[in-house]
């Protein structure tokens, strides 16, 4: 981009019809066929073939995140991306689509990434950079690559694997090393004590009939979550399962998502968490009888948990967080193995990622051959060190001693900017690739659009080591799987290539189980009991949203409602936490970078190498005040019977004990829908307040973001929002999740408070708004009781910084003064109707999904036809579980809920009474 000057505007005009070219000329590649060339392009004159205006089309490739890949369908309007969706056949999406995954299609436009290659703080060019690295390669060849150095995080990419093995070959001397923030040593060093080598567990959810959750994060971050969360709540809806649920326990520090959804909860201390684990082992028989003798204040809890578990021999399953010491994940073992889940509820495999080094071993040893003078290239593969590394281990002082550095990054992160190279890295959508899940499936990720800012993979970036001086990533991708198609003669290479692109996944790749079973003696060399500490722990844990900081600079993930050293920072007291806790995310307090420069705090000065998930500190006030932006509250409508729900029990006994009483009476005649009367029924068993569904709805519908100065004024635009609310005591509560769109009411009190008809009620029941009627009196807004409507209080489009490619077209954008809500995605019913009517035939079940029902992982969220008795969202209402919000007010809600239930222990809940 020009520097400001005469010709600043027309540079930047130039450059937005340059980006729009290029995503018309390579957005729309054919999923089941190979890219052209970029060379034969021709100019987008003609209407390409297949191109609809207004018809998404979908081409399958895959996100990563630590390495591990997950499935997407890209949609595309006018061969541009707009929408991400996940891949049904995908086995870690199975269509589900996260909050981070849905904002990669923000990360793509964002103007803020790097856009020029840096050499010593000057913009320079690719081919400066591999001069420079050739002169470097040369001297590398002649001491047998001694002295360079490559820092990953995770990899589980075939070819950049096999590109890897190649260098190891050229330079044997050269040594890779490993960091993710985020990393699971514990997991893996457990693992190698137990099985004798390091070892996967891919987990079977839906197969548990009870689960034992250890500050868990297993339904919301773990690889594979999307897959678990769907069988997880599969397992939770009586209703649909013979009156039948799983029941689910859980100890914990932070509250978790699995955690909020548990029938019995308990927060501990780590201390106790470690002690319950003990008295848990030995209930169950997999640790010494003595450890049952302690002294635990919640044995009797504890006890009852065990015996269930044991009463589930072969169809229970234990699973403790990455945060957990190895202690916790070594009992967790040895219960597994005393249950017999290994092999039914939990699947060992090999690791996925290439060569599973420990994280934090690795990093050290890199640190410390720096800081002995044995380090003079070194090569950061899309990795921040600088600012996520513990700070005992002063990698910035290092870094500065290392003669040749390059960072290949997205953003010129803190990494990039103290390095001696930055090269700017090409966003997932834009570059051929490959990535295995979390059970071994791997995609072949083909591009989206055209590379937006330039930009280099990791591929090309070693084969320049390798003496390509003009890498081709596709050529690379390529040339690896047909290398192997040969070694494992897979036949006809174009139909085994063209199918994997189609699908998104290669058939045949997934990891088969390897046999695999805990020694019986895990338990025995662990060290005694440590009595418990009353001093301040401080807990680190990964923000649910901007994780360890990488999409820190996304504007949709940072306006989420979040579910020796020092720091200053403002608290928030959560119900649920446990004593003396005090819990730190991760990820914020950015030095460099885009959006999230200067955001929050940075908690990583406090994480030091010997502790990374927890360590002892003081807490003193500073006497400054600071209001917090929150986009989640408590108890919006005080007072309200919002949350019905009930045990499993109740239900059993009378399956209508909660079934409401409707009054359907009106002084008014009623109105026939006689065709279509669309409706949607959420069910808040299935709700694990993920947020997906509330970033899906910003995306599909051009939603804005606003900024820390308006949510604090209480502006936020979310058109569908998740209320949290608490019940019970303070400290250890119960928690329900229920997602808020707009009802879509019959007799909607927002239609008739408008002066000017700008909210009306169509033909098939939805309450519309015609944004050109719209003078902004917010008469609406102030008579909905469900408080579902947005206003534009400013132009909020033309502040944000948007590429206006990524808007979806089908969505109106909305101005200043202009009132705004969900609209039940009116242009995916519309579009559906127009085929159906094309086709002489009704709309079909299931035929509409809603952006927010597409992406939810636990399909909690059903959408259709009412007035069609056979479809899924009128047999959904017409469970007794079924009720409305707010029914005194005879608004009467298209938008209905099924009723939360839990299934406690009947011997913890006598023992409570």
């Amino acid at each position: 981009m020009s520097a400001p000057g005469r010709n600043y505007w027309r540079s930047l005009e130039e450059l937005a019809l340059q980006l729009m070219a290029a995503s018309m000329a390579l957005g729309g590649l054919s999923a089941c066929g190979p890219e052209p060339n970029p060379r034969q392009l021709l100019p987008y004159v003609e209407q390409a073939p297949g191109i609809v205006p207004g018809r998404s089309r979908y081409y399958a490739t895959a996100t990563t995140q630590d390495g591990y890949a997950t499935g997407v369908l890209v949609a595309h309007q006018m061969a541009r991306p707009v929408k991400v969706e996940g891949n049904p056949d995908h086995p870690a999406s199975l269509g589900g689509a996260s909050a981070i995954m849905q904002a990669t299609i923000l990360t793509l436009y964002d103007p803020r990434r790097a856009q020029s290659i840096v050499g010593n703080g000057q913009i320079d060019t690719w081919e400066s950079f591999i001069t420079a690295l050739y002169e470097r390669r040369d001297r590398l060849l002649a001491r047998g690559g001694d002295g360079l150095r490559l820092l990953t995080g995770n990899i589980t990419s075939p070819s950049l694997a096999a590109q890897i093995a190649a260098l190891q070959q050229q330079f044997p001397a050269m040594r890779r090393h490993q960091w993710e923030p985020l990393h699971r040593d514990n997991e893996f060093a457990a693992s190698q004590h137990a099985f004798g080598r390091p070892v996967e567990r891919v987990l079977d959810v839906g197969a548990a009939d009870v689960i034992f959750a250890v500050e868990s994060d297993l339904i919301s971050a773990v690889p594979g979550w999307l897959a678990y969360a769907r069988q997880f709540a599969a397992r939770r809806r009586p209703d649909e399962t013979g009156g039948q649920m799983s029941r689910v326990y859980a100890i914990e520090s932070t509250p978790t998502l699995i955690g909020a959804k548990a029938d019995h909860r308990l927060p501990m201390r780590p201390q106790e968490i470690l002690d319950g684990m003990r008295h848990l082992a030995a209930a169950v028989g997999a640790g010494p009888q003595e450890w049952a003798q302690s002294q635990t204040k919640d044995a009797s809890w504890l006890a009852a948990a065990a015996q269930d578990l044991m009463q589930h021999k072969g169809r229970a399953l234990v699973h403790a967080g990455r945060e957990q010491p190895v202690e916790v994940h070594l009992l967790a073992d040895a219960i597994n193995g005393a249950l017999g889940a290994f092999g039914k509820t939990i699947r060992p495999i090999e690791p996925v990622a290439v060569a599973p080094i420990p994280h934090q071993q690795s990093l050290q040893e890199l640190v410390a051959d720096i800081t002995a003078g044995r380090v003079d290239t070194l090569l950061m593969l899309e990795t921040n060190p600088l600012y996520s590394t513990p700070v005992d281990l002063d990698f910035s002082g290092a870094l500065k001693r290392v003669p040749l550095s390059v960072s290949l990054a997205l953003y010129a992160d803190e990494t990039a900017e103290a390095s001696t190279w930055l090269v700017p890295s090409t966003h997932e959508y834009e570059v051929w690739s490959d990535a295995r899940a979390f059970d071994g499936t791997v995609t072949i990720q083909q591009p989206q659009v055209r590379r937006l800012y330039g930009g280099h993979s990791a591929q090309e970036l070693l084969a320049v080591l390798l003496a390509d001086t003009s890498p081709d990533d596709y050529a690379l991708v390529r040339g690896y799987w047909q290398q192997e198609a040969q070694q494992k003669g897979r036949g006809n290479f174009e139909a085994f290539w063209n199918e994997s692109l189609r699908s998104g996944i290669v058939n045949g790749s997934a990891a088969a189980p390897v046999t695999a079973a805990p020694k019986s003696d895990i338990a025995a060399g662990l060290p005694p009991t440590v009595p418990a500490e009353t001093a301040i722990t401080v807990l680190f844990r990964p923000d649910p949203l901007v994780w360890d900081g990488r999409f820190a600079d996304n504007a949709w993930l940072l306006e989420m409602p979040p579910n020796g050293h020092s720091v200053r920072a403002p608290f928030f007291v959560l119900p649920g936490q446990a004593p003396d806790c005090i819990t730190l995310p991760l990820g914020f307090g950015r030095r460099a970078g885009g959006l999230g420069a200067d955001v929050g705090f940075d908690a990583y000065p406090l994480r030091s190498i010997g502790s990374p998930w927890q360590t002892k500190a003081a807490l003193s006030k500073t006497g400054d005040m600071l209001r917090l932006a929150t986009t989640q509250g408590h108890d919006r409508v005080a007072g309200r019977d919002l949350i019905h729900e009930g045990t499993l029990a109740e239900y059993q006994k009378n399956p209508r004990f909660l079934e409401q009483q409707r009054n359907e009476e009106s002084l008014y005649p009623s109105y026939s829908y006689l065709r279509y009367a669309w409706a949607m029924a959420i069910d808040l068993n299935s709700c694990i307040g993920c947020q997906a569904c509330v970033v899906a709805c910003q995306a599909e519908n051009n939603v804005p973001v606003v900024g820390k100065d308006q949510v604090l004024a209480g502006r936020v635009m979310h058109w569908l929002r998740i209320d949290r609310y608490y019940s019970g005591s303070p400290d250890n509560p119960g928690i329900a999740f229920e997602p808020m769109p707009c009802m879509h009411c019959e007799n909607a009190p927002c239609e008739v408070v408008c002066p000017v008809h700008a909210t009306v009620h169509d033909h098939e029941g939805l309450n519309l708004m015609v944004y050109n009627r719209c003078v902004g009196t917010r008469f609406c807004s102030n008579n909905c009781p469900y408080k579902v409507r947005r206003f534009n209080f400013f132009d909020y489009t033309l502040k944000n910084d948007r590429q206006a490619e990524s808007w979806n077209p089908e969505v109106s954008v909305r101005g200043r003064g202009v009132m705004e809500k969900c609209t039940y995605c009116i242009q995916r019913i519309r579009t559906t109707q127009v085929d159906a009517h094309r086709e002489d035939r009704p709309v079909r079940d299931g035929q509409i999904q809603t952006a927010c029902q597409q992406s939810c992982p636990t399909q909690a969220i059903i959408f259709g036809n009412r007035n069609d008795p056979s479809s899924a969202v009128a047999r959904r209402k017409a469970s007794p579980l079924d009720y409305v919000l707010l029914e005194e007010l005879n608004t009467r809600p298209r938008t209905s809920y099924s009723a939360l239930i839990r299934n406690p222990n009947p011997a913890i809940e006598s023992e409570k009474a």
